[in-house]
């Protein structure tokens, strides 16, 4: 990693981005929540922008393309050390995320840190 690049927690997909874009035409702008636990598991889920509260027990990972993307501070504890890539797949998931009717559902792959990555994330985060 070059020091000039930026350290992003959360990064999307072609695919992501293109259904983002997609969704965006039919509910303008809108947001994502890493769910934690309920119905699929822990998955990701998008709602026009404002339609889920957040508060001050979740934490913004950052954006995916303009939006949003926001996790449980609880659950960011266990995923911290990870880079976050919202993809997409074919299929239909049980939860209130907008692209279910689509026959789509976005998911999440994810990979360590490494230590140079992590150290540059703390710096980052520093008041």
């Amino acid at each position: 990693m070059e020091s000039s690049q930026k350290v992003l927690r959360v990064l999307a997909d072609t695919a992501a981005l293109e259904l983002i874009a997609r969704l965006e035409q039919s509910y303008g702008k809108l947001m994502f929540h890493q769910s934690g636990g309920c119905c699929d598991g822990s998955q990701p889920m998008c709602f026009p922008l404002g339609e889920f509260i957040v508060g001050s027990s979740d934490v913004l990972l950052g954006y995916v393309g303009t939006s949003p993307f926001y996790m449980s501070k609880d659950q960011f504890e266990y995923w911290k050390h990870t880079q976050l890539t919202l993809s997409v797949v074919e299929g239909r998931g049980s939860s209130f995320s907008i692209e279910i009717p689509l026959g789509y559902r976005f998911i999440i792959k994810s990979r360590l840190f490494s230590d140079e990555e992590l150290a540059s994330l703390e710096k980052d985060d520093r008041p």
